[in-house]
């Protein structure tokens, strides 16, 4: 996967005219319609009149994201909210994407057949599950407003991290200490430690999904908290 895909803006052009921000809207918008282009080129070569062949859904994904193709296909579906093709669980999951009111999202609505297009979206979703992220299931509910960080193992959220680096080893980090680890202070910061690579770095509380409930940790988590607190309890070397 790519480092980095063009910037996907996720607010309206009115927004963008606003905060001087259009020639960041158009590019992406640009993006948008070519994704789009590109779900229906995909899905014409690939659709055999029964099914979709293996590799459709992947090789937009690998030209465009999983980020672009999730916002396109989502506005494809609440565009469309009236086509009682699309199986409640593809509109439930449309639905959780916010796209901001704008005419112009009517130029990336992808055009192919409804339950084609189902089909597509059914196998973008388990493409996306089979990266076995974390995601807020797997967190303790009200985690942001009610619970202290401090000490807790914290669920980065994808949308702060590069798609190439979506995985479950950078997801998951230590919370060491800030004032953000306070669900009521006015501080956001997180000072924590990666426990994929062991970075220590800050992030915004508002950067995690939640406290990791702990039938979620992985044995691989176990052992790297097992390490750094191994590393707390032992006495510092003297400097001779």
């Amino acid at each position: 996967m790519k480092d980095n895909f063009p910037y996907l803006y996720p607010y309206s052009r009115q927004d963008a005219e606003r905060q001087g921000e259009l020639e960041l809207w158009r590019e992406s918008h640009r993006e948008n319609i070519a994704c789009k282009e590109a779900i229906e080129s995909a899905i014409r070569s690939s659709f055999d009149g029964m099914h979709l062949q293996e590799g459709c859904v992947s090789s937009v994904i690998e030209q465009y994201g999983f980020r672009r193709v999730a916002w396109v296909l989502s506005n494809t579906i609440q565009q469309k909210s009236w086509d009682g093709r699309f199986s409640s669980g593809n509109r439930a999951w449309a639905e959780k994407t916010f796209i901001p009111v704008d005419e112009s999202r009517n130029r990336y609505v992808v055009e192919s057949h409804s339950t084609v297009l189902n089909g597509f979206v059914s196998e973008y979703r388990k493409a996306v599950q089979a990266l076995n992220l974390f995601g807020a299931e797997h967190c303790e509910p009200d985690s942001y407003a009610k619970l202290d960080y401090e000490g807790k193992v914290l669920v980065l959220s994808p949308d702060t991290l590069r798609e190439s680096c979506w995985s479950q080893e950078n997801q998951l980090w230590l919370a060491l200490d800030g004032f953000g680890c306070s669900p009521t202070a006015i501080g956001r910061s997180v000072r924590c430690i990666c426990l994929g690579d062991g970075e220590e770095t800050r992030w915004n509380r508002a950067e995690f999904i939640g406290v990791l409930k702990e039938e979620h940790l992985p044995d691989w988590a176990i052992e790297k908290l097992e390490q750094l607190q191994s590393q707390e309890t032992q006495p510092p070397r003297l400097s001779l």
